[in-house]
């Protein structure tokens, strides 16, 4: 496969990463305005945005096998990967609507994991 072919795939889908990170930060922060409980469907996109994460450090695995991307670069793809799964397991014990503001938030920080890494490549 091309080097650039999959550069080009994971620059891209770190943008998308962004742009949905962050939307789904604000549908968070707008259920906790709302005084709600996450919904089936902010769980779905919590869950789609993870799974994107993944397909996103495969892609930069990829890179890493074909060139040699900056090591703080490797560290923010961890992050991002990381960082949802891990406020969901901290936020599942509080009230409903604690839940939908932690994970807004989250998801926001994850955004801005996202743009650093953006940054370092």
């Amino acid at each position: 496969m091309d080097v650039d072919v999959v550069l080009s795939l994971h620059g891209r889908a770190g943008t998308a990463l962004v742009l949905y990170y962050t939307a789904v930060g604000l549908w968070g922060l707008y259920l906790g305005i709302r005084d709600s409980g996450p919904t089936p469907g902010f769980r779905g996109a919590v869950a789609i945005a993870v799974i994107a994460s993944i397909v996103q450090g495969a892609l930069g695995f990829l890179v890493f096998l074909l060139g040699n991307p900056p090591r703080l670069h490797i560290l923010y793809g961890f992050a991002v990967a990381l960082a949802m799964p891990l406020a969901a397991s901290l936020v599942r014990d509080r009230a409903p609507r604690g839940q939908s503001v932690a994970l807004g938030l989250a998801a926001l920080f994850t955004a801005g994991l996202a743009i650093r890494g953006i940054i370092t490549a």
